[in-house]
């Protein structure tokens, strides 16, 4: 797989304080990397860094083949973002957002096809100031493609909004990853990232603490269990059984007749994991 964005060594403090501390991390081309860490652990930080809003105190970053610090501009127009800070021009359509932004990039996106593609075709022509959140936040995942960029970053895209909202966000996250873009998503929905994400990295206090995919990190890390359900009579019995204890696959066999009602694997989450290695939540 092409790294498309490799950080290295990143560096940045606030007034002698360090926010990020050696931070290294690269996202493949149609990539997804789930960044994950609790309030104040320099996700936000390193994301100004990548998209060349801050520049680091130490550290390099080449994104797309080259060098963030000689080529900003033009790695900027190739890159679209989505923040959870909705910064619409409320008073101005659906349409003529879109048309705006289209310009600042010196393109004509191609209007129709984002409102449809977002679920905001019968919408286009109303002012924003009317749109629901969700609306608001599709429109913003609309402005962020509109460029087909290579590299998409999106920051907590589907926070608060209803799980028919949610879906559309994470279904258009996926096809542009399947087209090739790479992506860097921060979310505190771990079922999120356990669902969109290639692989996961971990920062705490300024520190990428691990990096994986979240199925090795489950094997690593979290127990396998197998919980049985089965008729008792009149009831229902339950059996936890440990996969990794001796005879586990013989205490199973036995269970699986007739009586059988569910059978459910169980396993950490990634939110676990992170207190497992971290010592911490992610709130």
């Amino acid at each position: 797989m092409t790294a498309q964005v490799q950080a290295t060594g990143l560096e940045y403090s606030y007034d002698g304080s360090p926010a990020v501390d050696g931070v290294s991390l690269e996202i493949g081309e149609g990539e997804i990397l789930g960044f994950l860490g609790p309030n104040g652990a320099g996700k936000t930080t390193t994301i100004k860094m990548l998209t060349g809003q801050m520049v680091p105190d130490a550290g390099s970053i080449s994104m797309l083949g080259q060098d963030m610090a000689t080529a900003r501009d033009e790695i900027q127009g190739r890159m679209g973002v989505c923040f959870e800070e909705k910064n619409h021009y409320n008073n101005m359509t659906g349409r003529e957002n879109l048309a705006f932004f289209g310009r600042l990039y010196g393109i004509e996106p191609d209007i129709d096809g984002l409102l449809d593609r977002v679920d905001l075709a019968g919408r286009g022509g109303d002012r924003v100031s009317t749109y629901s959140k969700g609306m608001r936040q599709r429109l913003m995942i609309a402005r962020a493609i509109s460029n087909t960029p290579d590299v998409l970053f999106f920051d907590e895209p589907t926070d608060g909004l209803d799980p028919v909202s949610a879906q559309a966000i994470r279904k258009i996250i996926k096809e542009e990853a399947q087209r090739g873009a790479s992506i860097l998503l921060t979310t505190h929905d771990m079922m999120e990232a356990d669902v969109l994400s290639d692989r996961v990295s971990f920062i705490n206090e300024g520190k990428i603490l691990v990096t994986d995919t979240p199925e090795n990190l489950k094997l690593a890390h979290g127990k396998r269990n197998v919980r049985v359900r089965s008729r008792d009579g009149d009831g229902v019995a339950e059996v936890v059984i440990e996969m990794d204890a001796v005879g586990a696959g013989d205490q199973l066999r036995r269970l699986l007749t007739d009586a059988v009602m569910t059978i459910h694997t169980e396993e950490a989450t990634l939110e676990d994991i992170f207190i497992q290695i971290a010592g911490r939540g992610l709130e």
